[in-house]
């Protein structure tokens, strides 16, 4: 067999069956080996970043591992934002990039990049296969390290004289020799019991959950220990969907725009339990001021994570199913109490208000309730960055695992349509529904295409602003007002002071978002109106093939709540 033949061999017995990629020089022998299978189904992307993108939206709505295949130079470098947001998100993905040949690597020869040396900082490990006798064995080690302990992407490169090579013995391994790897599972009992401890005598326990609890399958296990134990608990933006929102003990999202209930949560308890959670910047704010009166308790896989940013009390290295498994089996029942009560009325005091007009704008919240009452339950959301993420993170009716996926480490524009599209190939039996940004869309909108050819059924929903609207409310609120570069309607005429949209203001917004949908195969519709959302959305969402919904919303509306960056989260901005 060749090295071409063996690889696409060992992806069939990792359970691959679909990836996504862009063919080259280089890899002409593995998509050869790839024509010659009916196995594994290969996506054309239009970039190979969104190419990683798709693996990754595929990975996070299936568990399963994402797979992308690239050509090497160009091929390989575009790639390297998806990998960094995978790895940020711990999304497990395998990117392999072809690589020119081994007695010419280092020479600068035609398409050659270094891409061992590119993603050694933004994966959890890479490969750069030296001969086919290896290939075997780091296709399996590979994979077995993307989805195992704390999961993550890992690239493989490979050169285009070991794909063509041949191996007249193959055999896939058993099982991996990886001596120094061995994640821990299982969380040191004495500490699981210490927390129980902690727990019982604690007056005001919190829970911060992360992406971890969903990554490990671990939702059950999270639901129960948190009715078992009435503990209140905020789940970061990669945890949400770990429990329902409209769950008594849930607090929402906590951090820069996270609730007023969440964030007064994580200043006043006495014990903050993080499970899953790396303890993110844009969650803790200022850190001499986070949770400063409390004991901490941090339940992760990766000991990296642990302590790393905050002192840690009681550290918990563990699958976070496990854990919970664990310490429900030894934590004492706890019922609720002032501290409960405490918490209730801060959620009532301070919800989440706007007020639709029908004769203005749309507003995005109301966009956004709209969404909650016209979806089905099991719809996946899907999210690029800016203003929309956060409306979404804090308005939509997040109801179960893997059904809300965004990038949040990386805060990638660009992200939401090819995630959406693996998102939707993994899981064909659900609506897939894009929520994204009028600059986000942009970054890859070239996959348009993609879907309707493949005929992926993507819901898209733009929420025009004409403006690159996270931007532009830091530099409402802390520079002057001083919109520089972020209005998508200037022009080279455009008055050098001009601050705001004024009313006066003809200039058309470009691209139209509905005519190049068409032109991409697409159908498209576009309202301004409240009085129409729903009557868009209902026709959008019942078709069966890909749609694009355009609407345009209130142009200078702020996200809020925010906490501006540097300060304490108590320090919140409610609008």
């Amino acid at each position: 067999m060749t090295g071409a033949e063996i690889l696409i061999d060992a992806l069939k017995r990792e359970g691959v069956d679909l990836l996504f990629g862009y063919p080259g020089g280089v890899v002409i022998p593995i998509f050869d080996a790839l024509y010659r299978t009916r196995d594994i189904r290969v996506i054309l992307t239009r970039h190979e970043q969104a190419a990683a993108h798709a693996a990754d939206g595929y990975a996070r709505a299936t568990g399963k591992v994402g797979v992308c295949l690239v050509t090497s130079g160009p091929g390989a470098t575009n790639t390297v934002t998806g990998i960094a947001t995978a790895k940020l998100d711990s999304i497990p993905v395998v990117v392999i990039s072809g690589q020119v040949r081994s007695d010419v690597i280092g020479t600068d020869a035609f398409q050659e990049a270094d891409m061992s040396g590119l993603t050694r900082t933004i994966c959890k490990h890479n490969y750069l296969v030296q001969s086919i006798e290896e290939l075997p064995q780091i296709v399996k080690s590979a994979f077995y390290i993307a989805r195992s302990g704390r999961p993550g992407p890992v690239a493989i490169d490979v050169p285009v004289d070991v794909a063509n090579a041949v191996l007249k013995k193959y055999t896939y391994p058993a099982k991996v020799n990886l001596p120094g790897y061995s994640p821990a599972t299982r969380g040191n009992p004495k500490q699981i019991s210490k927390l129980a401890e902690a727990i019982r005598a604690s007056k005001r326990p919190l829970v911060l959950g992360g992406g971890g609890i969903i990554s490990s399958g671990g939702a059950e296990e999270f639901v129960r220990f948190l009715e078992k134990t009435n503990i209140p608990a905020t789940l970061t933006l990669m945890g949400l969907g770990a429990l329902p929102w409209n769950h008594p003990l849930f607090l929402g999202m906590p951090g820069m725009h996270g609730r007023v209930a969440a964030n007064r949560a994580l200043m006043e308890c006495d014990l903050l339990i993080g499970i899953g959670t790396r303890f993110d910047d844009r969650v803790t704010g200022r850190l001499d001021t986070f949770a400063k009166g409390a004991k901490i308790a941090h339940v992760d896989i990766d000991p990296s994570e642990i302590g790393k940013t905050l002192r840690t009390d009681i550290p918990i290295v563990g699958d976070v199913k496990s854990v919970l498994a664990d310490l429900l089996a030894v934590v004492e029942p706890r019922n609720p109490d002032a501290w409960n009560e405490q918490i209730a009325s801060w959620k009532e005091e301070n919800p989440l208000r706007y007020n639709q007009d029908e004769s203005e704008e749309i507003l995005p919240e109301y966009l956004l309730d709209r969404i909650n009452s016209l979806v089905d339950e099991d719809t996946i959301i899907v999210t690029d960055v800016g203003q929309h993420q956060m409306w979404t993170a804090l308005h939509f009716h997040h109801r179960s695992p893997r059904s809300f996926l965004s990038s949040g480490g990386l805060g990638t524009m660009g992200y939401g349509l090819p995630a959406a599209m693996g998102a939707s190939l993994g899981c064909p039996d659900k609506t897939v529904l894009l929520i994204t940004g009028d600059g986000s869309l942009q970054m890859n909108i070239q996959e348009l295409v993609t879907l309707a050819l493949n005929d992926i059924p993507v819901k898209i929903a733009i929420v025009n602003n004409t403006y690159l609207g996270m931007v532009r409310q830091w530099q409402e609120l802390f520079w002057n007002s001083n919109y520089s570069k972020t209005c998508l309607r200037e022009t080279a005429t455009c008055p050098s002071d001009c601050r705001t949209h004024h009313a006066d203001c003809t200039r058309p917004y470009l691209p139209d978002f509905v005519k190049l949908a068409e032109a991409n195969g697409l159908e498209g519709m576009r309202t301004a109106a409240p009085a129409e959302v729903d009557s868009v959305l209902k026709l959008g969402l019942s078709r069966k093939k890909p749609v694009l919904m355009e609407f345009i919303v209130k142009k200078e509306r702020n996200v809020y709540p925010m906490v501006p960056a540097g300060k304490s989260i108590s320090e919140i901005i409610t609008g």
